[in-house]
């Protein structure tokens, strides 16, 4: 199908950009591999597409003094594969889309656009990152636990632009892992479920978990957390842990899995990110 019609604007700077993503109807776009095949089915009908695809300095993966690393907001899949120093992480982002995708797509495009069944964001989330989020009235940093509040919706004023993600120094002796079902005609997660891990000798002192696909937004597993950290680590822990993958969420249902299978699907990846993240730990 052929998008409604809109206006078009790039600005050349954050602020220029801010300014224009503020006004009624306006959209922020920037590889445009999410929103350009809303916009063509008329899911989404901007009137107005700000493009922030020249702005200075919204690309690269930066590393900081204490361990942290930012993410500039521009920067692509491929670019982000090629400059992660998590082997799980550049496996995760592998398998996102295709060839096309990773080399157009955008890692602050996929969090800003708040997908509910994109990998991205339970990725991010089981990191730490925050969003860094600019408008005319200056710099807000806020955490991505919370910021996803519903499909394709965030935190984020209209008048504020997603410039990076940004995560603090990681545990030592931290793995990883992320685990999907994927659609087969789109790639995108019918379930998802990125697991971080971190060992103290015999017991597991830190955990995160992430879902993606499963509920109306992608969100930290919290009770999986709870029951994951001082446990042994065994294979009955990983289970029981694993059991509360869908507590307090309501589950999706559609055309590619009823509530019941998501449900199950989603205990069934959650071990396995477990075992895998584990697996890769110190």
């Amino acid at each position: 199908m052929i998008p409604a019609a809109f206006d078009y604007v790039r600005p050349g700077s954050i602020e220029e950009a801010a300014q224009a993503a503020g006004k009624p109807g306006a959209k922020v776009i920037a590889g445009g591999q999410s929103l350009l095949p809303l916009m063509k089915l008329r899911l989404a009908r901007p009137t107005t597409l700000v493009d922030i695809g020249r702005i200075a300095g919204l690309v690269g993966t930066r590393y900081t003094e204490d361990g942290g690393a930012e993410i500039g907001a521009m920067t692509t899949y491929a670019q982000v594969m090629a400059e992660t120093q998590l082997e799980w992480a550049r496996d995760a982002v592998a398998n996102i889309g295709d060839v096309q995708v990773r080399n157009l797509g955008t890692i602050g495009g996929s969090v800003a656009h708040a997908d509910p069944a994109a990998d991205t964001p339970a990725i991010l989330l089981v990191l730490d990152y925050s969003a860094v989020l600019r408008s005319a009235s200056g710099e807000r940093v806020v955490p991505l636990d919370g910021f996803f509040t519903g499909p394709f919706t965030t935190t984020a004023q209209d008048d504020e632009i997603l410039v990076a993600v940004r995560r603090p120094r990681l545990p030592d002796g931290v793995g990883g892992a992320y685990e999907k079902l994927a659609v087969p005609a789109s790639g995108y997660a019918m379930v998802g479920v990125a697991v971080v891990i971190a060992r103290s000798g015999s017991s597991i002192r830190h955990a995160r978990v992430a879902l993606t696909g499963v509920g109306e937004y992608p969100y930290r597993a919290k009770a999986v957390e709870s029951a994951l950290v001082d446990s042994d680590g065994s294979a009955s822990a990983i289970a029981a842990a694993a059991a509360h993958a869908t507590d307090g969420v309501t589950v999706n249902s559609d055309i590619h899995a009823n509530a019941a299978y998501r449900s199950a699907m989603a205990v069934v990846h959650t071990r396995r990110a477990i075992e895998a993240a584990l697996g890769r730990s110190a």
